[in-house]
This record gives C-alpha cells, structure tokens and sequence, in this order.
C-alpha cells in the first residue's frame, strides 16, 4: 500500500533532519501530533485546536533528544481528539488503518503512531499514554510499546491531558530498537540487574479475557515460567478493578476539565461523537466530591509498590480480546471500552512502566501479553523483554 494509504499521518511531509549523531543515526521515527514542534501547529486530533493555536516556537524535551541522539523526524501522526479515548476513530480527520487486522480499529488514542510503526513507515514513534494510549494501540497493531514510569521522560512541550497521569510513551516493531530509544530518553537507569526472581500472574486482571485471548496467552505461561526463580498467581485489587478504574476516571476528568474548560468554553470546538460526550461528563466532576478517589489512588499505588518492589514482575493482558470492528457503536463498545481501561488502570493509577510484547490471538489478529515493573525499573524491564522475552516469542505472521 501507499504510503498514504494508511492514513496514518496528520502532517506527512513534515521532515526534520538530525542535530547531531547518536546512537539512533539512521533511523527514522513519527511523532503524534500532540508535542511541540518548532513552526509547527499540533492539532491534538482536533481542526478548532488547530485554528486557535499558534505555531511552536521551539521543540518538545522528547523531539529535541531524539534529534540530538540521530533519529530523523519524520511525520506528526494522527490521535484522538484531545487524546481522550482508546479506540483510534477520528471524526475529523479519519482513522487509520491497522495494517495488522484490516477493518478492524488501531486503538487510540496513538493511532497513527502505532500504525506508522506497523505498516513500516517509520523505525520507531513516540505518543502519549494517559489511560492506555501507547498500550492498546500497540496491542492491536502488534508492536512493542511502553509506557514509562510516571515523570521518567520529561513532557515539557506536550499538549496535556490529565497531567498527574500523562506519560511520553514510545512503539517499535522489535524489542530491541523499544530498548534503544529507551536509552535515549530515560535518565533513570534503574537496578543494574538484569533479571527478575519474582514473576505475579493478575488473576483479576486476566478474568477480563475473552477465551481466545486467555488460551493464546497462556502458551506461553511456562516458559514465563522459567524466566524467574518464583512465581504465582494473585488478586491484585483487592475490593476489585472497578473501583480503581472509576477512581482513575474521576481523577482524569477533574484534571482534563481543568486543562482544556477554558479553551472549550470560550471556542465552543465541535467534537465527535464520544469525545463530546467524555468532555460534558468531566465538566460535571467537583473536586470537592471526589476525595474517595485520590484515597483510593494512594492506596492502590501503595499496594502495587508493595506489590512490585523492584525484584518483581506483574504478567497481564493487554487488552481483553482482539482489536473490535471499525464503525461499531453502543453499549458493546462501551463495555469493551471500560473491561479495557480495568486493565490498564493498574500502570495508570500507580505511575509504573508497563511493555506490551505483540502475540498472536483470534483469527491471528494481534493481541498484547503486558509486563508491568516497579516504580522506575523502566531500563531493567527494557532489557529483560529484550533479551529474555522477545526472543521467545513466536513472531506475528
């Protein structure tokens, strides 16, 4: 296919070449469009955005590095509006097409970041990752993503969501190229270590699942097995996954609403369907009425350091099955949407890096298995999935 074709990119010619050479020389990457680029305009998925914006004046921390490190900015990508959502269908602009699972959605709200990285147009891309937004797209497209520990990677000249949540995440199509762009822009190297001893299988978590997605997983549970001295199965929610995930829901409107309710008031942007509906439900949170949620937030990132501890490995699904059908709407969409954020409510809520490896699913549609770590072991995590994980997965067809 063209490269157009896949309709992956916001603006396609946009090229800026290396300031210097590095370890990433020779390798191109795409960016979402939502970081700042200089004399460009970001649209955040949104053509009222981009109207009442200005162009950047200088690039984004995560631009700037990659440029110093020798990658060559190629393309700002598509997102969701305002990246408030995980499926990846933009009203305005078109979704783009998962070219690992045709008529099927790319998830957001990473879309064209995900889907540059798999259709080959790009080495590498970075994103954004607030509720899943580098980790379900990854999975639908079959790609290596990560979101890093909250504040590992420096968001300065990135368009905000809910900024106590959002995370500069990055997509590759191998392992090993995830781990080399990680060494870029991660200052915190973590343990020295290189393994795991401890490995916890969520079994709340991994409920969420349909059949196909357990079954297709679960081949690979022994030799997860035998990549750590122990391991065992465990509830990590005590009092269950909805309770964090309605807590991370309110805690992520009260924030957005306060981020973007001027700008909204005083342009009135259209948005498309869903994302209208997310924007009015977030202008009717008060901050007053939601203590309960930042108690359990507090409490949930406790219990998963406790959990963790930088010796230790949590294995989880990605997501609940394979990527859903373009153009669905309703209350399935929904429920999909909200089993989906359960799952990714633990990285989320708790600030801790998450990778997602790419496997096989139903229909041999991509799916993700997920390794969540402690608090900044983003390095150690990088190259164990590298060394000890990738290169025992079965590649995708």
């Amino acid at each position: 296919m063209k490269q157009s074709s896949w309709n992956a990119y916001a603006t396609e010619q946009l090229e800026i070449e290396p300031l210097a050479e590095g370890v990433l020389s020779g390798k191109t990457y795409a960016a979402k469009d939502v970081f700042d680029i200089a004399g460009h305009i970001s649209s955040a998925g949104n053509p009222d955005w981009l109207r009442t914006h200005d162009e950047a004046d200088k690039h984004a921390s995560v631009i700037n590095r990659l440029l110093r490190s020798g990658a060559t900015l190629k393309g700002t990508t598509i997102t969701d509006e305002l990246m408030y959502s995980i499926n990846g269908e933009n009203a305005h602009y078109g979704t783009p097409v998962n070219p690992k699972a045709f008529g099927r959605i790319p998830g957001g709200s990473s879309s064209g970041s995900a889907v540059a990285v798999a259709a080959g147009l790009a080495d590498f891309a970075i994103g954004t990752d607030t509720g899943g937004s580098i980790r379900v797209p990854s999975a639908y497209c079959g790609i290596y993503g990560i979101r890093p520990t909250h504040g590992a990677v420096d968001t300065n000249g990135l368009i905000p969501l809910a900024p106590s949540f959002d995370t500069v995440g990055w997509m590759a199509r191998d392992a090993q190229t995830l781990l080399q762009v990680g060494g870029v822009l991660l200052d915190e190297q973590g343990s020295s270590k290189e393994t795991f001893t401890r490995m916890v299988f969520a079994k709340d978590v991994w409920a969420l699942t349909d059949e196909h997605t357990s079954t297709a997983s679960s081949q690979y549970f022994p030799m997860l097995h035998g990549l750590a001295q122990r391991h065992e199965q465990a509830v990590i929610a005590p009092n269950g996954l909805r309770e964090w995930v309605n807590a991370f829901r309110i805690i992520q409107g009260l924030e957005i609403w306060r981020e973007h309710r001027d700008w909204i008031l005083r342009e009135q942007p259209a948005f498309g369907p869903g994302i209208a509906e997310r924007f009015a439900w977030a202008s009717t949170l008060r901050q007053e009425d939601s203590g309960t949620a930042f108690i359990i937030r507090e409490e949930a990132r406790a219990l998963m350091d406790e959990w963790l501890g930088e010796d230790t490995v949590l294995v989880v699904p990605t997501v609940p099955a394979i990527a859903p059908l373009l153009g669905l709407s309703g209350s399935e969409v929904e429920q999909r949407r909200a089993r989906t954020l359960e799952m990714s409510c633990l990285a989320g809520l708790a600030g801790l890096p998450q990778i997602t490896v790419p496997i096989a699913g139903e229909l041999g549609c991509p799916i993700g298995l997920s390794f969540i770590a402690g608090r900044g072991q983003d390095m150690r995590l990088l190259k164990w999935v590298a060394d000890h994980v990738s290169t025992r997965i079965k590649p995708l067809s």
